[in-house]
């Protein structure tokens, strides 16, 4: 299994010299099975480079998985190219959440006043299966849901192959519980033994006060998650959109120091960072 991330920031996109190192991109994951199949998570704004790269390949038959649906997942939709092609095939699973469907969830973005181009008007063969608790098969990986503590809900996902596992877990509040999110022991739980945890590390303790319900982890919750659940390996996601990546840097220090004597591995997840399980 590999991992590719194509944005990594969260809430909105960021550019200059102080995100140089983590990058700008909001999120989208690629995962590449042992067979070449393809998943995709999230449509933020990395996505576009991603499509690109699918272009290039001619990999134009691959499946899509989204979180939720607020404007940073899903903003980079419009400008992936290959959804303007007639030979690409897409399957797209997600909750549809507030929304009617799933098809409906990610048009919005492509609406009058917001975009020239209606989604009406993609060319590419897509395919919704709307499965919010149901486990799947994509060739020789598992996929298995989960429900995330989010404004609006969200999903986070498992995915296996061949005995090992990288659990993504973006958008979820650890110390808050939304309609519709479980208790810190669930994500514990499914996290268990993973040998990749991305996590939403959005927050300083200090900004907490002023944040608490918007949806986001403060990043030693998400640390004392990852060491609960006895993962390997421990991505700080989501990063803040004013968090330079010096600040970025420190916060994987304190994790580092904090984790000291024990089997794990924090880092934060950079875009155009590649990782094989």
């Amino acid at each position: 299994m590999l991992i590719r991330c194509w944005g990594a920031r969260g809430s909105i996109s960021v550019s200059g010299e102080d995100y140089l190192r983590y990058g700008g991109d909001t999120p989208c994951i690629e995962i590449r099975t042992k067979d070449d199949r393809i998943v995709i998570i999230d449509a933020g704004s990395g996505i576009r480079r991603l499509g690109n790269r699918l272009l290039a390949e001619n990999h134009l038959d691959f499946i899509m998985v989204f979180t939720h649906a607020h404007w940073d997942h899903i903003m980079g939709l419009p400008f992936f190219k290959p959804i303007y092609q007639q030979e690409t095939r897409i399957t797209m699973y997600g909750c549809p959440f507030s929304q009617e469907s799933v098809r409906e969830m990610i048009s919005r973005v492509m609406s009058p006043p917001n975009f020239p181009v209606s989604y009406n008007d993609i060319m590419a063969d897509i395919t919704y299966q709307e499965s919010c608790r149901e486990t799947f098969t994509v060739g020789s990986m598992t996929v298995s849901p989960i429900p995330t503590s989010h404004p609006n809900q969200g999903v986070g996902y498992r995915f296996e192959e061949e005995g090992k596992s990288f659990v993504f877990l973006t958008d979820n509040e650890l110390s808050y519980r939304h309609p519709g999110g479980l208790a810190f022991q669930d994500y514990c739980a499914f996290a268990k033994g993973a040998d990749l945890l991305f996590h939403d590390s959005e927050y300083r303790p200090e900004d907490y006060p002023q944040t608490k319900t918007w949806g986001h982890s403060v990043f030693t919750d998400a640390l004392r998650l990852a060491l609960a659940a006895g993962v390997t390996r421990f991505g700080l996601y989501h990063h803040n959109q004013d968090r330079t990546d010096r600040a970025v840097d420190e916060m994987v220090e304190e994790c580092r120091k904090i984790a000291a004597g024990h089997p794990l591995e924090c880092f934060a997840v950079r875009q155009d960072m590649e990782i094989v399980l």
